[in-house]
């Protein structure tokens, strides 16, 4: 395979072009399929197998851009993006970037920013991960017994109303100026909320080297109380302009492999538009239980990463790569096949329909 290697001039490396391919394509699959950049994804990814952090981060972002276009124009026409939400979203990842970034650099300097990042990345991959999975086993509304939102105790046999959800909570936060979301179903909603939510992931999005996404999903779902479906579509938005300025500032500091991003942006382009179509096939409660398992299994891989920077055991690192990109291929594998066979279904459906 020695044959498909190519020189990285400005990361400094030597770097397999069919892995690239590879890796563009299943992010472009999972990002317009979860609504998300694929960061979480790409950045250990490089790092693992030879990009130090810091262009791993910068070259991430710029492939996050590319592939974010196309999926996002699918998710519009589809009408699963709240743009107003979106729109607002810009200005504070922004702002909430460009502190990520600078903090980046300066550890950088300072030292390793490598074991730092992977650190941060084990904490929010396995949090948010068993949160979502904690959430679809309880409050999965195909796993709940009672109806209209109402379970049954089997001690007294009343009838027992759910607990509030946080978003619920955050929504009855009288902290004006107040905002409504039509588009999400939301009636009201403190502004500073909305904008706390954007500034915080604005800033992972800079110091983690990811769109936002993996984090800003979740956010969009669980804290504003975005329906999954339009989570989906509007943090795509906000992905690609977060993911645009990303590429931007980390381009002018000499931090992107322009080669590298490229090559996966061919495969990513074509990946997006699989996933994207995805999202209209399967459930909201499905898409959050495929992300959990993603977010985890990555989680897992940065681990063995980091296991290996402190044992300098080889065989942590190789373990890291194919947990990595084994649990992203068949995670993408999973969605063609729903795809392929809820497709299949529909057009059965319609043809005994027209009969």
């Amino acid at each position: 395979m020695d044959i498909f290697n190519i020189s990285l001039p400005i990361a400094g490396i030597e770097f397999n072009a069919l892995l690239l391919l590879l890796i563009g394509f299943c992010v472009g699959v999972l990002g317009g399929f979860f609504g998300v950049g694929g960061g979480w994804i790409v950045t250990p990814a490089l790092n693992i197998f030879g990009f130090h952090m810091a262009y791993a981060i910068g070259t991430d972002l710029s492939n996050i851009f590319g592939q974010s276009i196309g999926a996002t124009v699918k998710h519009h026409k589809m009408g699963n993006i709240d743009w107003k939400l979106g729109f607002i979203s810009i200005a504070a990842s922004v702002v909430g970037l460009e502190i990520g970034s600078q903090v980046i650099l300066f550890l950088e300097k300072a030292g390793d920013v490598g074991s730092i990042v992977r650190w941060c990345y084990l904490f929010l991959m396995f949090g948010l991960g068993s949160l979502m999975f904690y959430d679809y086993l309880s409050q999965n509304p195909a796993r709940q017994k009672g109806k209209l939102g109402l379970s049954v105790d089997p001690i007294n046999s009343k009838p027992k109303k759910p607990k509030r959800s946080i978003s619920e909570r955050l929504h009855n936060i009288n902290l004006p100026p107040m905002i409504s979301f039509p588009a999400s179903g939301i009636r009201s909603v403190s502004l500073w909320i909305v904008l706390l939510v954007f500034l915080f992931t604005g800033f992972l999005s800079g110091f983690l080297g990811v769109g936002g996404g993996f984090i800003r999903m979740p956010a969009l779902v669980y804290l504003i109380g975005v329906p999954t479906v339009i989570a989906v579509g509007t943090d795509l938005m906000s992905v690609l302009f977060s993911g645009a300025y990303g590429c931007f500032t980390y381009a002018i500091k000499g931090r992107v492999e322009f080669i590298a991003a490229f090559i996966m942006l061919i495969g990513a382009s074509i990946g997006a538009q699989i996933g994207a179509t995805a999202v209209k096939y399967i459930k909201g409660y499905g898409i959050r239980l495929l992300f959990a398992i993603m977010i985890l299994f990555a989680g897992c891989s940065i681990a063995l990463e980091q296991i290996y920077k402190i044992t300098e055991i080889p065989a942590f690192q190789s373990t890291a790569g194919i947990v990595l990109m084994g649990t992203a291929v068949i995670m993408t594998f999973i969605i063609i096949t729903r795809l392929f066979l809820e497709v299949k279904k529909e057009k059965k459906n319609l043809k005994l329909s027209r009969n």
